[in-house]
């Protein structure tokens, strides 16, 4: 209460001094807030409407922070009560190329993704002027003269990330929204960006609309896919390492929705992701390593008897960074593109086959019945057609531990 307390000092730096330490405590303190949302809230937008510009930063900063830090706890009337309408009186106050709406959106972003489906009640306005800000940020930079002010990249990257996080809160909710929209033409003209912070931003956004509205996205999907695989295919992928994750990410959450449709170009996302495996020291990004993994899969999965005749090339690299991910629903989509590869071609496993039976052995549990049963017959009927002692000495290859959980396939 003494923290708070402090928010609400008359002198300014004891202003900042005091939100900023709220808001390291609610990191910290996280849904043990929740308790004392209410009173939290008042001091908050107390501040909100007492504090002048400079400091007005901070308590955005705080009010997301504590949206982060208890999620869906804030998702009652009576929060939003205290929450929203300032946030929106200030919304309505600032212009589409003022800069103060930087620190708005972001806040906003941290309040839908905690709000979930109850954030719909303030999505369409919200949504609308993302698309309005993305538009006039994209005159600017062609004509500033004609636009009335410069071309800012934070504008659009902000726009973006709120837009993702109101289709990641609302997902089928926001369908009329996109539908009715040009969202699909200016994600792609982002994804095409100069400025690689908008292209990082832009891909994030497409893997979200790829996974609940891919039929909205068919009409331009040969150039998303395009676009998307340019991203890997860089001399300067070190540099660029955040905005190839998200593209590697759009693409594997596209392959899904899409299957067939992905087939022209994927062996040229094949011919970029497998670099990434096999070079995945040098690149030293786990996420980047784990994404290609999974991505790579997700393409075996849809189109196998595209990528099967290659795989000897890239079966070890790829098992030792399928066995590096945690149990998903992500892990699950590799393997069927794994277990879907070996039927179309098993002798291109075998020389990695110690490796594979590594890859398998690193799953908890496969929760999903279907694709156990296919890691089974999988590991059975390399056992019948390795005869001879040579299934032998393929596990005696193997460490104690790795033996041990493959007796779950009955090997």
């Amino acid at each position: 209460m003494g923290l708070l307390r402090r928010i609400l000092d008359t002198n300014k730096r004891v202003q900042e001094a005091a939100c900023s330490a709220f808001a390291t405590l609610e990191e910290e303190a996280a849904e043990d807030l929740a308790p004392r949302l209410e009173i939290i809230l008042q001091h908050l937008m107390c501040a909100f409407g007492k504090y002048q510009r400079r400091n007005l930063r901070i308590v955005y900063d705080a009010i997301g922070t504590l949206a982060d830090a208890v999620g869906a706890e804030l998702n009652k009337p009576a929060y939003l009560e205290i929450l929203m309408p300032p946030l929106i009186a200030k919304w309505q106050q600032l212009s589409n190329s003022d800069k103060d709406i930087f620190p708005l959106l972001e806040c906003f972003t941290s309040i839908a993704q905690a709000l979930g489906t109850g954030f719909s009640q303030f999505a369409e306005p919200v949504f609308q002027r993302c698309i309005a800000i993305i538009q006039s940020q994209q005159l600017a930079k062609a004509d500033p003269v004609t636009a009335g002010f410069l071309y800012d990249k934070e504008f659009i990257v902000c726009s973006l990330d709120l837009l993702s996080g109101i289709v990641e809160s609302l997902s089928g909710g926001i369908e009329s929204l996109v539908s009715q929209s040009n969202l699909r033409d200016l994600v792609l003209q982002c994804c095409m960006d100069d400025v690689s912070d908008v292209r990082q931003s832009a891909f994030a956004l497409l893997g979200d609309l790829a996974r609940l509205f891919a039929a909205h996205l068919r009409p331009r999907l040969p150039e998303f896919l395009d676009v998307a695989a340019k991203q890997l295919n860089t001399p300067k992928l070190k540099e660029t390492i955040s905005v190839a994750n998200n593209a590697c990410w759009a693409i594997g959450e596209l392959a899904v929705k899409v299957h067939q449709e992905i087939s022209p170009i994927a062996m040229t996302v094949m011919s970029c992701l497998v670099p990434i495996l096999q070079h995945s020291e040098e690149l030293n990004n786990k996420s980047l390593v784990e994404n290609s993994a999974i991505t790579l899969g997700r393409l075996a999965w849809v189109c196998p008897e595209i990528l099967s005749p290659h795989m000897e090339h890239f079966m070890q690299s790829w098992c030792i960074a399928l066995s590096m991910i945690h149990d998903d629903i992500e892990k699950e989509d590799a393997f069927r593109g794994l277990c879907a590869m070996v039927r179309k071609n098993p002798s291109g496993a075998l020389s990695s086959l110690v490796f594979m039976c590594k890859a398998i052995a690193s799953w908890h549990e496969i929760r999903n019945e279907e694709l156990h049963n296919e890691v089974c017959q999988v590991l059975h009927g390399y056992k019948q057609m390795l005869r001879n002692g040579a299934w032998d000495q393929y596990m005696s290859a193997l460490e104690p531990p790795v033996k041990e959980k493959l007796l779950k396939y009955q090997v």
